[in-house]
């Protein structure tokens, strides 16, 4: 009888100056263990609805370093695959002393589903990335990768996926071919990270991920009256419980630090449990309850890559919906997230969200239009439309959420000012995806703020860019559609805004990747496109803009 094999992985999520996680999904319960140059370490896999899953902690390694490792199942090699094209996987400890290269991005639809992008190749930006740096030396390759939502669409499946799901029930009733349970959403993470060059760089590159809404359902979390109608419905329940069942798994848990796996009680309950999925369930059942005002589950986080702080906030799942009251996450995780700058020691705040702070300044007005319309401000038949129009067309990112829009900026001016408790970082970069173009702006406030402050976006990885949301995004900069956005906004009693943004590249359309570099006092951004290169026939990671983030700043008044 065959031993048990790797179903999925491995992939490299938290690495420190001196320690590391390696996550793992096997055929069968076993012991894991990962072998390396600069230290061992094992662990037994847990079980949730049949599926076997472990994560392996290495502690005591040296920073700055590089070394190979090998994954064995049951004492026998499970990784690198036999005959395998791809260089050895790595662990790098982080150097505080090295420059720190972050790339990000969002959106990726699989490696196999065809994308038509008339200003690209269509590929996957992931995958071509995976190739280029496969032969360049280990020094050269970014120190980490964030994904920042829709990692799987559950909403909108594949070819392959929607076989798999026909092939185990009736697909003319709903969710009809999107995901339904955990199972389904097992086989979509197997889909996402299954590709032979992902697969690689997931292995040797550390990952921070959060999720969007398509990794449950477009729309997820627009308003009460959204979350009503899908509470309606005989199929919501098992979509949103397999939802954040399977995140937690494949996603959350990488998050953690060896100390907040340590600390994490539901990691506990399922390794000690013989099959987790009850205690999972429950756990997933009451972590969807804080839209309506329920307790909260916070899935925000913190990591730190020397002087470089990273606070990746949570912008889908824990946000509050009551009218009049809605706010992006509720008020202990705020509380938490402002904890986090206090006392400074960065050079660099990154602060990662799903959806963009800063959007084009015609859209950020429309939205938040919408939200005073559709709170009361001209009354109930504008409510009611404002309703019908944040779901037709999307409303619902930070501008939407217009209290804790200024609450994230004060936050941000407070860094930026030095007075939260240290002295003002060199750059405060918001990072995000889910709008389908890339862009940089950059805030300039009334205040004198030492830190240069950015919205740096960039999506998609993988996926479409429709010819009419090309020319939403082109008119949303516009200032002449700035000027009739900001009528409206008066319209609707909406607040003056304390501060502006311009756009200092972009928009760009494509499959993206960004990247990141922060040295010492000084940031640069590069982005990358899936394009064809030359004469070859796959597709390759160009270059197709840059900027010097710390460069004196333009001629604007602050």
């Amino acid at each position: 009888m065959p031993g048990p094999s790797l179903v999925l992985g491995p992939l490299l999520r938290h690495v420190g100056a001196r320690d590391a996680t390696i996550w793992v999904e096997a055929s069968a319960a076993c012991r894991v263990e990962v072998w390396s140059d600069a230290g061992n370490a094992a662990a037994a896999t847990f079980a949730v609805a049949g599926h076997h899953y472990a994560i392996v902690v290495l502690s005591g390694l040296e920073p700055g370093r590089s070394a190979a490792y090998e994954v064995r199942l049951g004492g026998v090699q499970a990784w690198p695959l036999p005959g395998s094209p791809y260089p050895p996987s790595l662990i790098r400890t982080i150097d505080p002393g090295r420059p720190v290269r972050l790339m990000f991005g969002s959106c990726r639809s699989p490696a196999a589903v065809r994308v038509k992008d008339p200003t690209g190749s269509g590929h996957d930006v992931l995958g071509a990335y995976a190739r280029r740096i496969a032969g360049l030396p280990a020094q050269d390759w970014p120190e980490a990768l964030l994904m920042l939502g829709d990692q799987v669409y559950a909403d909108e499946t594949s070819p392959a996926t929607q076989r798999f799901i026909s092939a185990r029930r009736d697909v003319n009733r709903p969710p009809y071919s999107q995901v339904a349970n955990f199972e389904e959403y097992t086989h979509l993470y197997a889909e996402a990270w299954g590709d032979p060059d992902v697969r690689w760089l997931l292995s040797t590159m550390p990952t921070s991920m959060i999720f969007d809404d398509h990794d449950v359902l477009d729309d997820w979390n627009t308003s009460a009256a959204w979350r009503s109608e899908m509470q309606a419905t005989t199929w919501w329940e098992d979509r949103i419980t397999g939802a954040f069942m399977s995140y937690w798994i494949y996603q959350h848990l990488g998050n953690l630090s060896p100390e907040g796996l340590e600390a994490d009680e539901m990691y506990r309950l399922v390794q000690e449990a013989p099959d987790g999925e009850a205690a999972l369930r429950a756990f997933a059942q009451r972590a969807d309850s804080e839209a309506d005002g329920g307790k909260g589950t916070m899935w925000s986080y913190r990591r730190d890559y020397g002087p470089v702080r990273v606070l990746v906030i949570d912008s889908r799942a824990g946000r509050v919906l009551i009218e009049g009251h809605r706010s992006m996450v509720g008020e202990a995780e705020f509380a938490w997230i402002e904890s986090q700058v206090e006392g400074g020691g960065f050079e660099h705040l990154i602060i990662g969200t799903s959806v963009p702070w800063l959007l084009p300044r015609a859209l950020h007005d429309i939205e938040s239009f919408d939200e005073a319309i559709t709170a009361g401000s001209r009354g109930r038949s504008a409510a009611r439309v404002g309703e019908k129009l944040r779901r037709a067309v999307d409303l619902e990112h930070w501008a939407a959420f217009r209290s804790s829009f200024d609450r994230l900026a004060r936050l941000i001016v407070r860094v930026g000012t030095g007075a939260h408790g240290g002295p003002p970082p060199a750059t405060i970069c918001v990072l995000s995806g889910d709008v389908h173009h890339t862009y940089v702006s950059e805030a300039t406030f009334p205040e004198v703020v030492a830190a240069r402050i950015f919205q740096l976006t960039c999506s998609p990885f993988h996926n479409s860019i429709p010819l009419p949301m090309r020319l939403v995004f082109i008119l949303g900069w516009s200032r002449y559609a700035h000027r009739l956005t900001r009528w409206l906004a008066r319209l609707g009693r909406v607040p003056e805004l304390a501060f502006r943004w311009d756009t200092t590249a972009g928009p760009f359309f494509g499959n993206h990747l960004g990247l990141l570099t922060l040295d010492g006092r000084t940031a640069e951004f590069a982005l990358k496109k899936s394009a064809f290169d030359g004469p070859t026939t796959r597709a390759a990671p160009v270059p197709e803009a840059s900027r010097d983030l710390t460069a004196l700043a333009r001629n604007q008044t602050r």
